[in-house]
């Protein structure tokens, strides 16, 4: 920042003071900068309030207010960050806490609560919520009369337990005594704006409870406490980065198309570790976009207003707003205009509407569904553009200021009209190699290697769901780890879909991966699946267990992720000699205790 004097104001500082002043506000973070800049304009506007030299003192007075997050890919501690800046712009003595380490017991000492937790799985707590989650629905769990608490619920309204995890963490509050502060607030993936409204409503409330003096308190408008000041590159602020190099790496009569994707980080710092994920901006297809807007009738220059800017109707198609994803929202806010009474029942046949969901895309929608719209509500109705994630399958150990991602291509025919997914459409067709991709580092602390290079893993991860173990064994190898390595890989056929294959195979050759189990469902007449291989070494995947290994699936959430876990209950429930009921506990612990981690989708 630079700050010049102007010596022909009287307001204006001289040489010396701006010197000292460019000393000090080099020691700031942008928060601390915007929350100075707030409060030196409520100082020159009433100069007489004084904030306290002890203001911690005052705040304990006054209670506190306790944020509590669980977060599997860190959306929701993203969050509980934000709202723990606001609070403390409120003047509201506030702490952010994650799940995992905060004892359930507290709760009955909290005043005030703000939980923030995502829903993972089918309707399932993060792992980092797990232990809470249980211990409030126990019989252990306090009265929690004295208790004001809100909750905001984050999930996606494509699947079938939405928002599952906040809504039971709400209902076991209620039901121990505790008062809403405010009405539980379900959050799509689009969810900012939402977010910024329940933050502010909620914290106004508690801060005419839990603040110091209202005089001393400095409140900055939220928007100004958004931006996340870990990196330079995030979310918000994407890096522009080059790819590389972009792959096939299935074979060419593979029923699969599946790239390996090299990106360029150089020079933005971002580092990673294995287990997170790379964020994708995708950016629409132009063809698409022309046929949604010939559809509708409708110019591609329109003008149209997105978040209080202009911009014309193709670029907010293109760039701005999710046209390959549906969601309950867009389907509502169109039937509004469309008066069919078709599209009315799907919405109130919750079944339906997420098959709709699932494998419509808006233009097959509407062409359906015809509705006569501006510009406008067209826009109005949709989503915003939400990055994609995909798990990071190199290590930078061994690639350094270089990412790579393991891309399958989804694609399906709609009335003999192909259509593709957004970012894997975008990231196989129409970009190679020197091509420029918007992406940022989604960290994942619930998928991680064990702390100890001595310790055992089983990685679990058929098709693409290879990728973050290949970033694994990278970095076990970088490591020199002497833990043994086992790793359970599947697809259609050996031939064209071994994704890595030369890669696994000199791993194994070199005794770093201690076993290799492959299952191909289509190279023989019955088929055969990773939780068939599972089940085949039940008594060694329980013997590796029992000796500390650590367990990681990733893949496919709706099929593949049920099947393994079900033949692990099977494996614990035959080889320890437990009930199901026991077998299901234990691999619960192993989940609390960060030995059985999953990454599905």
């Amino acid at each position: 920042m630079l700050v010049k004097a102007n010596n022909d104001s009287p307001a204006s500082l001289s040489s010396n003071q701006i010197e000292q002043l460019q000393q000090v506000i080099h020691q700031y973070t942008p928060l601390q900068l915007a929350w100075a800049s707030g409060y030196l304009a409520a100082k020159s506007e009433s100069p007489q309030p004084q904030i306290s030299a002890q203001p911690q003192a005052n705040q304990n007075k006054a209670g506190k207010l306790t944020i509590l997050y669980g977060s599997q890919t860190g959306n929701a501690k993203a969050v509980a960050q934000q709202v723990l800046a606001n609070a403390e712009s409120f003047g509201v003595n506030a702490r952010s806490v994650n799940m995992a380490d905060y004892k359930g017991k507290d709760l009955k000492n909290e005043s005030h609560l703000m939980v923030v937790v995502s829903t993972n799985g089918e309707g399932e707590p993060p792992d980092d919520a797990l232990a809470l989650h249980e211990f409030l629905s126990s019989k252990r769990a306090p009265k929690l009369d004295k208790l004001e608490y809100s909750v905001l619920a984050l999930g996606d309204s494509s699947y079938e337990f939405f928002c599952q995890t906040g809504k039971d963490f709400d209902q076991m509050l209620a039901k121990l005594g505790a008062t809403q502060l405010n009405e539980r607030s379900d959050c799509d993936l689009d969810y900012q704006q939402q977010v910024k409204e329940w933050q502010e409503t909620v914290l106004k409330d508690v801060a005419t409870k839990l603040s110091t003096n209202s005089a001393d308190v400095v409140r900055l408008p939220i928007e100004q406490l958004s931006q996340s000041t870990e990196s330079a590159f995030n979310k918000e602020s994407p890096f522009t980065a080059t790819i590389l190099a972009n792959q096939k790496i299935t074979g060419r009569d593979s029923n699969k198309v599946v790239q390996h994707i090299e990106i360029d980080l150089a020079d933005s710092g971002l580092t990673y570790q294995p287990g997170d994920s790379l964020g994708v901006w995708p950016v629409n297809d132009d063809a698409l976009v022309a046929t949604i807007i010939s559809l509708q009738q409708l110019a591609a220059d329109d003008v149209v207003d997105i978040n209080c800017l202009e911009t014309n109707l193709h670029n907010a198609l293109k760039q701005q707003l999710e046209i390959t994803k549906l969601n309950k929202a867009t389907i509502t806010a169109w039937a509004e205009v469309a008066n069919n009474q078709q599209l009315n029942d799907l919405i109130a046949d919750g079944e339906q509407l997420r098959a709709v969901i699932n494998n419509c895309q808006l233009v097959d929608f509407i062409e359906k569904y015809p509705a006569k719209v501006t510009a406008q509500q067209l826009t109005s109705a949709l989503a915003a553009l939400t990055p994609r994630l995909y798990s990071i399958s190199s290590s930078q150990a061994d690639v350094e200021e270089e990412v790579h991602i393991t891309v399958g291509l989804v694609e399906y025919q709609a009335e003999n009209e192909r259509r593709l997914g957004s970012a894997s459409g975008f990231l196989i067709e129409r970009l190679t190699e020197d091509d420029q991709v918007k992406v940022f580092i989604e960290h994942n602390n619930n998928f991680r290697l064990p702390a100890s290079n001595d310790t055992p893993v089983i990685m679990i991860g058929p098709g693409t769901g290879v990728a973050p173990f290949r970033a694994f064994i990278q970095q076990r190898d970088a490591d020199q780890a002497a833990g043994k390595n086992w790793m359970f890989f599947g697809d259609q056929t050996f031939t064209q879909d071994f994704l890595y294959q030369l890669e696994w195979q000199n791993y194994l050759k070199s005794g770093l991966l201690t076993r290799l189990d492959l299952a191909f469902s289509r190279d023989q007449a019955n088929k055969v699946y990773v939780q068939d291989k599972l089940k085949a070494q039940g008594a060694e995947v329980f013997s590796w267990l029992e000796q500390g290994a650590h367990l990681y699936i990733c893949g496919d959430m709706q099929r593949m992720a049920k099947d393994v876990e079900q033949a692990l209950v099977e494996i614990i429930s035959e080889y320890g000699n437990k009930s199901v009921a026991q077998a299901q506990d234990y691999l619960k612990q192993l989940r609390i205790n960060k030995r059985y981690q999953k990454d599905v989708y």
